[in-house]
């Protein structure tokens, strides 16, 4: 079962974030979302669990408990769906491929 933590503190390594689900069950991954740019922590990540009884045990008992300083924010990962030009994930809404206005005829820029 894969599940989304929320509201991380930027500090919180993988490590930290594995050892409070291992609590609960068997943790198959653990990754925090970095900025492809800078390489920073952006607040948020993931944690696979082997199966979802423990899944949902540790959504039950760490969803809105404080860790590592921040109030976690925490529930079963959703998929983002799919965009429809083929090329990845939509991201926020917009589902096409994003371009600007006279950018000499459609062309794509990146996320």
């Amino acid at each position: 079962m894969r599940i989304y933590v929320g509201n991380l503190n930027y500090g919180t390594t993988e490590d930290l974030l594995r050892q409070a689900f291992e609590q609960f069950g068997v943790v198959d991954e653990v990754a925090i979302i970095t900025d492809r740019e800078t390489g920073r922590a952006r607040g948020f990540g993931f944690v696979t669990m082997a199966d979802s009884e423990s899944g949902h045990g540790a959504i039950e008992a760490l969803n809105g408990t404080e860790f590592d300083g921040r109030r976690l924010n925490i529930n079963e990962a959703r998929p983002r769906p799919r965009s429809n030009d083929g090329g990845g994930f939509a991201r926020g809404g917009d589902a096409g491929p994003r371009s600007s206005a006279g950018d000499g005829g459609g062309g794509r820029h990146a996320w």
